[in-house]
């Protein structure tokens, strides 16, 4: 037998994000592919993270997170949505929210297993599931508020299914499901015995009014719903890696040991800090999340619009899908080429997120920048206006 690499490999392939990113640094633009914040980081995170430096907090942790960092969530799901969690038995800290996320998948699917995914999706979802060897299943939303119907769940399903994939708010789309939305999600979850993985990791990035809900929160549902969030967005930490699981401790137990295999615990001196900022930042802080991204989502939709790029208003999160399909290029990686190379600004393109060609009309932009570089972007954007 010749060497090579494993056959799971293949599904594990540079997503177009990072290749962007690559690209866009080559070039020295802009990059508004991926979803880094460049805004400040709480001061009390920072100071949490420097004590424990200080105090040399070096070692390994408890493999499902520091004792103090899973009484911190357990008492802002409480507070904030309701919800009472186990903090020693139902929380499993992981190495971001995409290492709760493997963790997760590696304690509960078996290869061949069927997962519901909503298109548009997020790659790095889909490419979790294929290394498993689970299977994607694409549920398509219809836009511009990305709607799903009962009748598209049954079609979906099939013996194989375990389990059904949510991401609110979404990324790319800022899809924020409504509770109604969620019920259905659940009763369909009841109705079939399916698992829920739902990844909020965007969940304080809300506009026009809108409030997050967890199917977690539902009655019934935390026997079957598997919460994954992090901190790498809200407390702008992306290279911190510090996210969570929270489910039903049968399950919890099984994430914990799949987290301690691969990950053995999250970076022991970076805990603290965010365990600081949950038991000091209070909701004023979240609705103040909300409020600057709200203004930078208006500022720089309004800019796209200006550009000739027409954009899809996001509910939540911070990513906008703009309209392109009258750019030169036979594909959207050849669209968000020409865009950076016409503009110097990077975006993402929408073969990441859909999986038809027909679908290939749109670019993900990311808005999560300082107001002096989104201003920049948006005046370079302005080159595609001058260019028609």
């Amino acid at each position: 037998m010749a060497l090579g690499t494993s056959e799971r490999c293949r599904s594990v392939l540079q997503s177009d994000i990072r290749m962007m990113s690559v690209e866009c640094h080559r070039l020295g633009g802009i990059n508004l592919s991926q979803g880094v914040c460049d805004t400040p980081v709480p001061g009390v995170v920072l100071e949490g993270a420097s004590h424990a430096l200080s105090q040399r907090q070096n070692s390994y942790t408890h493999y499902a997170g520091i004792g103090g960092l899973r009484e911190a969530l357990a008492e802002k799901y409480r507070t904030m949505y309701g919800i009472d969690v186990d903090p020693q038995q139902e929380i499993v800290v992981s190495a971001g929210a995409t290492g709760a996320m493997y963790c997760a998948f590696q304690a509960l699917l078996n290869p061949g297993d069927e997962v519901i995914v909503f298109e548009p999706y997020y790659g790095y979802h889909i490419s979790t599931l294929n290394a498993l060897q689970a299977v994607p299943v694409f549920l398509s939303l219809t836009s511009p508020d990305w709607t799903f119907s009962e009748a598209d769940l049954e079609a979906a399903v099939s013996s194989r299914t375990r389990a059904i994939l949510i991401n609110t708010p979404g990324n790319p789309s800022g899809k924020v499901f409504t509770l109604a939305e969620l019920q259905r999600i659940a009763d369909f979850a009841e109705e079939h015995d399916l698992f829920v993985f739902t990844d909020e990791i965007y969940e304080h990035f809300l506009y026009d009014g809108r409030r997050h809900h967890s199917p977690f929160a539902l009655p019934g549902m935390r026997k079957r719903t598997v919460l994954i969030s992090g901190f790498s967005k809200t407390f702008s930490v992306t290279g911190w890696r510090i996210g969570y699981a929270i489910s039903d401790a049968r399950w919890a137990q099984a994430i914990g040991y799949f987290n301690d295999l691969v990950y053995v615990c999250a970076p022991s001196a970076l805990q603290p800090g965010v365990a600081a900022g949950l038991a000091t930042l209070d909701t004023s802080y979240y609705l103040s999340l909300s409020a600057e991204y709200g203004f930078k989502r208006n500022r720089f939709c309004r800019a796209l619009g200006e550009a000739g790029l027409n954009a899809v208003l996001p509910q939540g999160a911070y990513y906008v899908l703009a309209d392109v399909s009258h750019l030169p290029g036979s594909t959207t990686r050849d669209k968000a080429m020409h865009i950076l190379r016409t503009t110097g600004v990077a975006s993402v393109p929408g073969s990441a997120f859909f999986r038809n060609e027909n679908d290939q009309h749109l670019v993900r932009f990311c808005y999560a920048k300082d107001d002096v570089v989104l201003d920049a972007a948006c005046e370079r954007l302005m080159k595609l206006k001058e260019m028609d």
